[in-house]
């Protein structure tokens, strides 16, 4: 069991119940899953940085990532119906607590000029999304072999039925929110 569910089965339970007035405990908001994006429009032209960005991902999280391809056709942009522009891993369990815990306490904090991030970026429903500009923040990426810098979109899903729970249950599993 990762460091971060054990500390949430044994304090975080019992503080969160107590600070929302939760009496059941089968009701205290949890993380379900967390998915990280990262698009690749140049993957239009150039296949092979699809496959780099595909790399990366999988050394990031440890989990072989989901080709994400174009709904539509945009002739703007030369894109095609069902071309490869993204690639998008999806975690749950033991993996997405390790992840959390290693974001909050090691990638975060290298961040340049990091005051912590936006308490705003709520979607209504309990959900946080998180966008980084670099991938090189990450221990796992070897700085010599990245070709191009990449952003990537994290977003992390709770079990939450409105933001204030969410934002109550991030801040208690250490995520460091920027406060204005």
């Amino acid at each position: 069991m990762s460091r971060l569910l054990e500390k949430y089965r044994k304090e975080i339970i019992q503080e969160l119940r107590e600070e929302l007035s939760i009496k059941n405990k089968m009701a205290v908001p949890r993380l379900e899953k967390i998915v990280i994006n990262v698009g690749v429009g140049e993957a239009i032209q150039n296949i092979k940085e699809l496959d780099a960005a595909k790399n990366e991902l999988s050394l990031i999280t440890g989990q072989c990532p989901v080709i994400g391809r174009a709904k539509k056709s945009i002739s703007s942009f030369k894109l095609r119906k069902g071309q490869a522009i993204a690639c998008y891993v999806t975690l749950r369990g033991r993996r997405m607590y390790e992840f959390f815990d290693r974001l909050v306490n090691i990638i975060l904090p290298r961040v340049r000029d990091f005051r912590g991030v936006p308490s705003k970026s709520f979607d209504g429903l309990g959900n946080y999304t998180l966008g980084l500009k670099d991938q090189l923040v990450f221990p796992e990426i070897d700085y010599t072999t990245v070709g191009k810098q990449r952003g990537m979109n994290i977003t992390i899903v709770t079990s939450a039925n409105n933001d204030e729970m969410a934002y109550a249950l991030l801040k208690k599993l250490g995520m460091p929110f920027h406060e204005h």
